[in-house]
């Protein structure tokens, strides 16, 4: 539902202040004195847009989203205050999940009930279990983290990032092709470990798939999906002989330290999910273990320039001047900002294509299954098939020298979707 504003301009007043001094040069004895016209006061009203953020707060992933949920706020901020969608007030309203998906449910009902125009999620499983009733509604939800079945078969859910498995295809073929002289060493072997997740187990089974289709590229030595723990030896010995390795997300520090202190020397590969653990990396001083290290990111980093990484920092400066630093050194979080900047772009299409006052669902479904952007040479894009955005990636390198993460390859690669 879209709420009307209005701010009044005190014109009136000004232009009477103003005419009063020439009505008082204009008049003689002889002359008849003229009567100002009376002003008509001009509204001039925005279109509220209201964006309804399904997050946590206080649950366990509440330092992560909070982070997140930060950026969202400060883009948005940053939308109003440069009026960069003419005739449109945007409004940011957050329901704390918990990180619960019990509560993901009556957290969409609770910003349905709020009038919500459109709901962003960084919550991973949050798509997956609120599409059916996205596609029924007709409400346009955007999430940040991918998976097929948060967004496919195509309907009203849209993805900021790039499925794993597209993922994982597009980076073993670099890897195979600018890191590993598999034509002189033959196939590098390559393994994985890590929680059970639906991201992790999809981005494992690719990783197999390619294995199997480039058979003298890569040879499969095994992938563990476990429950929750910081206990890694079976694993750990099952992994020793790899060349390349695809360790645990948010157990990476645990995972590399006894890694190497086993004597075992595989390059660890991660992605995005591995980078939001810079801080425990730091905290745990565990640079040399890593040293190496390759990533597949979806954004530039904190030390490159262009057009949307300035726009991320000058933000993040401007609104967390004291505390951006520590913002930076936590990871990935606040680069949140790259996909928030999607869909406000998208709602400033959806506006140029209705006019404000037209603002409707249907008019931002429209817009998101028809957008195109570039940014920094890099695509965007969606279509009445495709939900996730990425059209390429970027190859980082962790240097423990310079305790930081590296642009490896200046080119941006292709988003590759089949092994």
């Amino acid at each position: 539902m879209i709420e009307i504003s209005s701010k009044i301009k005190l014109s009136s007043l000004i232009v009477l202040l103003l005419v009063l001094p020439l009505l008082a040069a204009c008049s003689s004895d002889n002359q008849e004195t003229s009567v100002p016209s009376e002003e008509s006061t001009v509204l001039i009203e925005d279109t509220v847009i209201t964006i309804g953020n399904l997050t946590d707060m206080s649950g366990p992933a509440s330092n992560a989203m909070g982070i997140i949920d930060m950026g969202l706020v400060d883009l948005v901020r940053y939308y109003n205050d440069h009026d960069l969608i003419p005739g449109v007030e945007l409004r940011v309203v957050s329901y704390d999940s918990v990180y619960e998906p019990a509560r993901y449910i009556p957290g969409y009902e609770w910003l349905k009930e709020r009038g919500v125009d459109l709901i962003f999620s960084p919550v991973p499983v949050a798509p997956e279990v609120l599409k059916s009733r996205c596609d029924e509604d007709e409400i346009v939800l955007f999430g940040a983290s991918a998976s097929r079945e948060g967004f496919f078969p195509p309907g009203y859910t849209f993805c900021g990032s790039i499925l794993p498995d597209h993922m994982a295809y597009t980076y073993l073929k670099w890897i195979a092709e600018n890191d590993w002289d598999y034509i002189t060493n033959g196939p590098a072997r390559i393994g994985t470990a890590g929680w059970t997740s639906p991201m992790f187990e999809d981005f494992m089974d690719a990783m197999k798939e390619y294995c199997t289709a480039h058979p003298d590229q890569f040879e499969w030595v095994a992938g563990f999906a476990t429950n929750l723990g910081f206990t890694w030896g079976p694993e750990i010995e099952a992994l020793k002989d790899c060349d390349y390795l695809y360790p645990p997300m948010a157990a990476l520090a645990t995972f590399a330290k006894d890694y190497r202190a086993a004597g075992y020397t595989a390059k660890f590969i991660g992605s995005d999910p591995h980078a939001a653990y810079m801080g425990l990396i730091d905290d745990a001083n565990l640079w040399d273990e890593l040293d190496g290290m390759l990533f597949a990111r979806e954004s530039r980093w904190w030390n490159e320039d262009g057009e949307l990484i300035d726009l991320t920092k000058a933000i993040l400066y401007e609104n967390h001047s004291d505390s951006a630093e520590d913002i930076i050194r936590t990871g990935v979080g606040y680069l949140a900002v790259s996909q928030v900047y999607l869909i406000l772009e998208i709602i400033k299409d959806a506006v140029e294509a209705v006019g404000p006052e037209g603002f409707n669902s249907q008019a931002l479904y429209d817009a998101a299954e028809s957008f195109s952007l570039s940014v920094d040479n890099c695509g965007f894009s969606y279509s009445d098939t495709k939900r996730m955005a990425h059209d390429c990636l970027g190859i980082y390198e962790l240097r423990a020298e310079d305790q930081d993460l590296f642009r490896l390859d200046p080119e941006w690669q292709p988003i590759i979707r089949e092994p």
